[in-house]
């Protein structure tokens, strides 16, 4: 319990002092108009002393966007709504945020998801990046496949939708679903303790319709170190709306955007925002675009790129694997009203135990829910989990509905 005792005093120093602001690495431009079929032009990355050799020169990325037209036709007609990316500038952007800052110096394994007509994929592989290219929709598969052929083991093409990874429905599984074991197996990526360095970046953009759904797959899996997360911490890069972002960097005291995936994620992640950039940089299929480019209002909106790295200290033995299931629905049911008292919640889970709860993390009586701090209530589940009238039954009541949410 000594470790527990510790992060009490830790917490309650931070309660009380200053409140240090959510970690932001920002590199934003003005509104891009993207002329794909004008563009001649090279890209050059910033340079590094870090990069190795190799890339210490200045990238130089020469493929024309027009040599792909055949492509960019295919992404102009796919039936379902996407976004590629085809900018050169937004490209270098995404070049500098995935840079090995601080690293070794070696360019990072990538897994780019749903690259499409795969023209950042050449830039990764030309800035000498391994890359692991999942792509959903076959009919981009044929010209991957060839760019594969000439990548002299740099690039793996695999047919394969990240989000239907290790799929909840029973029966067999067909590509693009994919058991993670699968994946890794064929990747030839090994399994990696909690606290080693991240073995590989992956790389995808989340759709604005159904982003909180797929933020919440990670989390489960996250917590539970399932999924591709058995494998050790992998690092999301994530472009998401900004409204999302705000939710997901939400302070106690906002009842509005402080919710239960904001809480999941900061106890267990670091979270940077590396890039901002207007929606009408991306190409979207023409049937899509009217709507996608907009708001109600008419004005772009921008999507943030997301860096998201789960903590070395994330697990302890106050804090298992086994315990994260329990957490993520305990989580779930305090910030599901985020004005009730904190006190009540907890004597539903530990009858009496209530107010001794709050006060071993000096507490005022009366929070509610919406107002504690995300390491509070990972260090209050750490103490409730081990006492003898923790009901756990609350669980059951919302397996049901987690099973239904997270199979869509």
């Amino acid at each position: 319990m000594s470790s527990i005792s510790a992060a009490r005093l830790g917490l309650y120093i931070f309660r009380c002092g200053s409140q240090a602001a959510t970690p932001v690495l920002l590199c934003s431009r003005q509104t891009h108009n993207a002329s794909v079929s004008n563009y001649k032009g090279t890209l050059h990355q910033c340079p590094s002393s870090r990069l190795s050799a190799g890339t210490q020169q200045k990238l130089q990325w020469s493929k024309s966007v027009r040599d792909h037209s055949l492509e960019l036709k295919m992404a102009e007609s796919c039936r379902h709504f996407r976004r590629f990316i085809t900018d050169p500038v937004l490209i270098n952007s995404i070049l500098k945020c995935l840079a090995p800052w601080g690293s070794n110096g070696m360019a990072p394994i990538i897994m780019e998801c749903n690259p499409g007509p795969g023209i950042l994929t050449r830039a990764l592989m030309d800035a000498g990046h391994k890359v692991f290219a999942l792509e959903s929709n076959s009919d981009f598969l044929p010209s991957l496949e060839t760019l594969q052929r000439t990548a002299n083991g740099q690039l793996n093409v695999v047919h394969c939708d990240f989000f239907k990874i290790d799929p909840w429905s029973e029966g067999l599984v067909q590509p693009p679903s994919m058991y993670s074991s699968t994946l890794m197996t064929n990747l030839n990526i090994s399994e990696v303790s909690w606290a080693s360095d991240v073995p590989l970046k992956v790389f995808l953009m989340l759709g604005h319709k159904r982003e909180r759904i797929l933020l919440w797959r990670q989390i489960y899996s996250l917590y539970e170190r399932l999924s591709v997360y058995r494998f050790g911490r992998i690092e999301l890069n994530v472009f998401m709306t900004e409204n999302q972002y705000w939710k997901l960097i939400s302070r106690p005291g906002d009842f509005v955007n402080y919710q239960a995936l904001s809480v999941l994620f900061q106890a267990a992640c670091d979270i940077e925002l590396l890039h901002k950039e207007p929606m009408s940089t991306f190409l979207t299929p023409s049937k899509f675009r009217s709507s996608a480019m907009t708001k109600s209002g008419g004005s772009p909106d921008d999507l943030c790129l997301v860096r998201i790295t789960p903590r070395r200290n994330l697990f302890s033995e106050n804090f298992t694997a086994a315990d994260g299931s329990t957490f993520v629905h305990m989580t779930k049911q305090f910030l599901a009203r985020r004005k009730s008292k904190l006190i009540d919640k907890l004597n539903n889970l530990a009858p009496g135990n209530g107010k001794d709860l709050i006060q071993s993390l000096a507490l005022p009586m009366d929070i509610a829910t919406g107002c504690v701090y995300p390491e509070e209530y990972k260090l209050l589940f750490e103490i409730i989990s081990r006492l003898e009238e923790f009901n756990r039954s609350f669980v059951l009541d919302e397996i049901c509905e987690d099973v239904a949410v997270t199979s869509n």
